[in-house]
């Protein structure tokens, strides 16, 4: 198949050999030191590649990986330099009849292409605007006029307006007076610095003054970010109890897009972890086999192994952050698949699995995440101790599950909506694999350790007999009635 053309702009990562999902699954037929994947920004699929041998494929992720660089690198006036070509080129590709002149509905593609999510009311508008021959077609300069017209920001040309008076030229002292009144200690030295780096005119930067075009490049720059960059790296005390903090969580993270019908993937688990997230979850149901899945329960989502999200968790848990990993797990496998859960995680995880408590750490003192870090934690039940069941104990329900229950009846009631055709209950075809879910399997026992699923006890005994170690969820209606009742 044709490969459509793509921006180095739009590549958010290349991984090399077997690394994604398809190649995994489909890629068996070619060398693993062939193939690599470029995985782009947004929502947009992976592309899976084998070249003709290894040195050709080493080829292509070096001269990537080192483009990838260079546009990281390249400061904002060298990407406006790089904007006419690289715009040229996307009218072009737009451009399907190629007659030099676009219909709307061409517009409408080249939007796409540049990743410019515009309402068709408001973009059809802009054409009109634009369209001066009434042709329903844009050409030479009115095409140029609907680029422009694009990159506007009206606020920031009002907030220019209002610093620069009527000649439209920002002196020193004026932009000095811009920044001390964003709450900056500037001087006119600094003024002046801040010209010289991001103004565009050669003249105007000579004399110390700044137009509109430079005046956006300065604030859309880093420099002009309200985010303080210092944030971008962890700058907080990380040495406290792990439950001092929020932890960034996923729910339903298998997910790729809708609640029921929707796609599950190991890719969504990478996202997720490279995004930052540090507690997913992985919804967990009798597969054939003898080989746990991981799918929303009582839907048409489809479904993924359970060791193949292991996988992706061992490859990302830490390539973006140092901190530790929990695994939400909702289990509703029978005993033997929660021993084989138990088996793929001590043996794809390996060391990075905690299954003891940290050496001088009893189970009434949290660690800190500085202490936990490159560890994965797995949340779930966990069997009295000691236990003396030899195949599980049955463990009271779990709050979280309750909640899911609830969840699930909505979705029930959606899907039925959809699909009136279905008449086989989900509920009913799931029972038999819930059988003894309710149990809960030594194996499985022994790997949870800081983060015990219990009911809630209710505030009063939580606060008597305070247990670091156990956590409970609650939907949101019953987390707004403890709020009322004893907020």
């Amino acid at each position: 198949a044709r490969v459509p053309a793509v921006s180095v702009m739009h590549i958010e990562g290349v991984r090399e050999g077997h690394q994604s999902e398809g190649l995994r699954k489909y890629g068996a037929a070619f060398p693993a030191r062939h193939c690599f994947t470029l995985v782009f920004k947004g929502k947009r699929k992976n592309l899976d590649l084998a070249a003709r041998g290894e040195e050709d494929a080493r080829h292509w992720v070096q001269g990537l990986t080192k483009l990838m660089g260079r546009l990281q690198a390249m400061s904002q006036p060298e990407k406006l330099d790089q904007y006419p070509f690289w715009i040229h080129g996307v009218l072009q590709r737009a451009d399907r009849n190629k007659d030099n002149r676009m219909s709307f509905r061409e517009v409408k593609n080249m939007l796409k292409m540049i990743n410019i999510d515009m309402d068709d009311v408001y973009a059809y508008k802009l054409f009109k605007d634009c369209d001066h021959s009434d042709d329903e077609r844009l050409e030479g300069r009115e095409l140029e006029e609907f680029c422009r017209r694009l990159l506007r920001r009206p606020e920031l040309e009002e907030l220019f307006g209002h610093y620069s008076g009527e000649d439209r030229v920002l002196s020193a002292e004026e932009l000095r007076d811009f920044l001390q009144d964003q709450g900056e200690e500037a001087s006119l030295r600094q003024a002046r610095a801040v010209i010289r780096t991001y103004e565009l005119n050669e003249k105007a930067r000579q004399q110390d003054l700044m137009m509109l075009d430079g005046f956006m490049m300065y604030l859309l720059s880093a420099a002009g970010d309200i985010l303080n960059q210092e944030h971008t790296k962890v700058h907080q005390d990380m040495s406290q109890p792990l439950c001092h903090y929020f932890i960034s969580s996923s729910h339903n993270t298998y997910l790729t897009r809708n609640q029921i019908g929707g796609t599950s993937s190991t890719e969504a688990y990478v996202r997720a972890l490279m995004a930052g997230c540090r507690c997913v979850e992985l919804d967990c149901w009798e597969g054939s086999d003898g080989e746990p899945i991981v799918y929303h329960g009582h839907t048409l989502t489809s479904k993924i192994l359970f060791r193949d999200v292991i996988e992706s968790i061992h490859d990302y848990a830490f390539k973006q952050s140092p901190y530790p990993v929990i695994l939400s797990l909702e289990n509703h496998c029978g005993l033997e698949q929660q021993a084989t859960m138990a088996r793929h995680m001590k043996a794809i995880l390996g060391d990075m699995l905690l299954t003891q408590p940290l050496e001088g750490h009893d189970l009434h003192d949290l660690p800190s995440p500085e202490q936990l870090k490159g560890k994965v934690l797995v949340k779930g039940k966990k069997l009295p101790e000691p236990w003396h069941e030899p195949r599980g104990v049955t463990s009271p329900p779990d709050p979280e599950e309750e909640e899911e229950e609830e969840e699930e009846e909505e979705e029930e009631k959606l899907q039925e909506r959809s699909n009136r055709r279905v008449r086989v209950s989900p509920r009913a075809m799931c029972l038999s694999q819930a059988k003894d879910a309710s149990q809960v399997a030594p194996e499985l026992s022994d790997v949870v350790v800081y983060c015990q699923a219990v009911p809630f006890p209710g505030l009063d005994h939580a606060l008597r007999h305070p247990r670091p170690c156990e956590m409970s969820s609650f939907s949101e209606r019953k987390a707004r009635k403890l709020i009322k009742e004893a907020g």
